[in-house]
């Protein structure tokens, strides 16, 4: 289990990470594979392009001035907005809309041209008959009759056709920051597209010039219509306007409203001042009234006490006052001084009296006047008032007559002027563009570009070829090289067998090891058993025990291969273990009657009369001999072991080869008795996972495996000196060989 979960923990460490130089070497392994694919899909691309129709670009430069210099302000009747924002992508969408593309098509022909309209004129191909057909039996289409067509129609539909097909076929460019817009047309005749860019263009020019014709046109008439409309309104103003004047009789309206507005203003300031008069004499009034008369009352009220006159004699009674009081200090009221002082200050009272009284008689009378003076105003300023009214609304029936008249006035001038201004320009139109640089007929096709498309298929070939080899290798579970080994079964690696040619279905011939026309082949068993003869070093004599997963990988020829080289070194015997389908008899052409491992395991036979020597090789061989019903059950006994312990002593070398691990379990009771264990892998041919369960079942058991064998090796691959260096004779370094 320890053995396993390090494999695992191996394994997801080597996912994890990135190996380039790995990648690398698959691409120098597949770079012969990837070139012929690239080179025979460019060479397909380009046939393909050398067959299609060349197409050729023409291009022309159209600028739009969108502030225009106008004779007079007329966009304002057009309702044109040059200055927006959006009036140079209005623009490009209008020479792209459908009415350009049809103006185009009618100015040059385009539905009768046999060059623009060649692919409608062509007969309906196998693949769109073979569609109507599979339709029409599946009844997803009725089968029709075609209703027969006027020329009419059948030209409208030709027109139509044409437009949808020039629309696709010219491509307009807004040039940022600019007002130009530049047209491209595309057609399989280098003349034919520098017409339609320079048609196209002159069409859009046209069109403009033409709408403003329209709009002129238009504009004329509806101002036409209006101003007589406006001219009669006017008139009929104006004659109401005379009508009230002579009906009110007056000139100057303005005047006579301003003379009544005075008036009521000079009426009511008289009529405050007379309330004010009247308030101020109405107190006296009252108290006269209310006192009976009473002076001393009446003396006390403010009106009198700050009357002048009233204020003055006051003054007077006082200084009498205070000489009667001063004189009555030094006399008696019968002196001369006494009475003359007492007289006085009588006369100056009785004066004081008589002045209250002609005070009151006069202040009554000022009240009464005063109120009558309050009646006569306001009668005369509610008179005013109503003659103020009625001038005012004579003057508001004015005004709206006036400004009918003016509004009237003022919409008749402005369409008068509009209507003049469109008379002027009538046939003066400016166009909003012009063709800045004329298209000419391109001298070198457009489409197809075949060295641009080449280089684009020799590079996508070149990527998909990597791809793939990248995919195939990921997919194939087989085992090629020693990072294989080493990577994906966790091994190290004993050595390989390169391949050599020889007839399919059949086998390699048994003495190609000492053939010295396969160097490699000799070199590569030599390495082996250098590799072999390093295990167990402390063991003199070695039984080698030769097995792989399933069979056709090669085992029994390494096998034997590798007895030949140990044999060079000691004595050596090769013992074929696989007593279900031996081979080893059959490869040193011995009869199949000749005894052998089970004739020695069952005791029939000695084991001097089972060997066969070989003289060539001199190596001896003990076949299988007679296949026993049960083969388990001679293997898994002590005889087995006995007999491999009896033969390490006679050889140095013992190499056995044993069925399959995949097949049978076999292998599994052989290894018992044996000091080391080789596992022969398929090259690029068996696959990772029935290797490794072959492999798994050693390590179940816990038995040690030495290393594998890489069997059938193509050294002619690309990477091989990377893959297999230090397995073989890659420098064909050989006692004949020169420095």
């Amino acid at each position: 289990m320890t053995i396993q979960q390090e494999q695992s923990g191996n394994k997801l460490f080597d996912d994890e990470t990135l190996d380039l130089g790995h990648y690398w070497k698959i691409i120098k392994l597949y770079s012969w594979r990837i070139i012929f694919l690239a080179i025979a899909f460019t060479l397909l691309v380009i046939a393909i392009l050398l067959k299609i129709t060349p197409k050729y670009t023409a291009s022309a430069s159209l600028i739009i001035e969108s502030q225009q210099a106008n004779v007079v302000s007329i966009e304002e009747v057009y309702g044109l907005d040059t200055k927006r924002k959006e009036y140079m992508q209005t623009q490009y969408e209008i020479l792209r809309s459908r009415y350009i593309a049809m103006r185009t098509v009618e100015e040059l022909s385009l539905h009768e041209n046999p060059v623009f309209m060649r692919e409608f004129n062509q007969p309906p191909g196998i693949l769109a008959e073979a569609k109507v057909w599979v339709l029409t039996t599946a009844g997803l289409k009725e089968d029709k009759k075609p209703r027969k067509i006027t020329a009419e129609e059948r030209e409208f539909n030709l027109k139509q056709k044409a437009a949808s097909k020039l629309m696709k076929s010219v491509e307009f460019t807004l040039v940022t920051n600019t007002q130009v817009i530049d047209i491209e047309a595309t057609s399989e005749s280098p003349e034919l597209s520098a017409q339609i860019a320079n048609t196209l263009g002159e069409v859009y020019v046209e069109s403009y010039l033409q709408a403003k014709v329209d709009m002129t046109s238009k504009a004329t008439t509806f101002l036409t219509g209006s101003l007589q409309g406006l001219k009669d309104k006017l008139a009929t103003a104006e004659r109401n306007l005379t009508a009230f004047y002579e009906k009110n009789e007056v000139v100057d309206l303005d005047g006579v409203v301003g003379l009544a507005r005075d008036e009521l203003e000079r009426l009511n300031e008289q009529f405050v001042n007379a309330q004010f008069t009247l308030k101020q004499n109405r107190a006296i009034y009252e108290q006269t009234v209310s006192g009976g008369a009473d002076l001393n009352k009446i003396a006390q009220l403010p009106e009198v006490l700050n009357h002048s006159t009233i204020r003055d004699a006051r003054r007077q009674e006082s200084a009498a006052l205070s000489r009667v009081a001063e004189l009555s200090e030094r006399y008696g009221p019968k002196h001369p001084k006494m009475i003359a002082a007492n007289a006085e200050l009588k006369s100056i009272q009785s004066s004081i009296n008589k002045q209250i009284n002609d005070l009151i008689s006069s202040i009554n009378t000022e009240y009464r006047i005063a109120e009558q003076k309050v009646k006569d105003i306001s009668k005369e300023v509610e008179q005013a008032k109503v003659r103020y009214r009625n001038l005012s609304s004579l003057d508001n029936v004015r005004r709206a007559l006036q400004r009918e008249v003016d509004t009237n006035q003022q919409l008749y001038n402005a369409f008068f002027t509009r209507l003049q201004e469109t008379s002027e320009i009538g046939g003066f139109e400016t166009a909003n563009a012009r063709i800045l640089d004329a298209a000419l007929p391109p001298g070198q096709p457009s489409e197809p570009n075949i060295k641009l498309l080449s280089a684009a298929a020799f590079i996508f070939s070149v990527i998909a070829g990597v791809f793939l080899a990248i995919v195939s290798e990921a997919l194939n579970s087989g085992i090629r090289s020693v990072d294989d080994v080493e990577r994906k079964l966790n091994q190290r690696m004993l050595g390989l067998i390169p391949w050599l040619p020889h007839k399919k279905n059949t086998r390699l011939p048994l003495r190609s090891y000492f053939d010295k026309s396969n160097h490699q082949f000799c070199e590569a068993v030599r390495t082996l058993r250098t590799s072999v003869s390093l295990l167990n070093i402390a063991k003199e004599n070695k039984a080698l025990m030769v097995t792989s997963s399933i069979p056709k990988e090669g085992k029994s020829t390494v096998a034997v291969n590798l007895a030949f080289a140990l044999g060079q070194l000691d004595k050596t015997i090769i013992v074929d273990a696989d007593l279900r389908r031996s081979s080893i008899g059959q490869m040193f052409d011995v009869p199949n009657y000749q005894p052998g491992l089970s004739n020695v395991l069952m005791t029939t036979h000695q084991l001097s009369e089972c060997l066969v020597h070989d003289e060539q090789s001199k190596v001896d061989v003990l076949c299988a001999g007679n296949l026993p019903p049960d083969p388990q059950e001679l293997l898994a006994g002590p005889h087995f072991k006995k007999l491999i312990e009896h033969l390490q002593k006679i050889y140095k070398y013992v190499v056995i080869d044993t069925p399959p691990m995949q097949a049978v379990s076999d292998a599994m009771l052989i290894a018992e008795a044996c000091d080391s264990v080789m596992y022969v892998v398929r090259s690029d041919s068996t696959s990772q996972k029935v290797i490794e369960s072959g492999l798994g079942r050693f390590v179940q058991v816990g038995h040690r495996l030495d290393g594998v064998v890489l069997n059938r090796v193509d050294l002619k691959k690309a990477d091989v000196a990377d893959r297999y260096a230090g397995f073989y004779d890659q420098y064909g370094y050989t006692s004949t060989s020169k420095d």
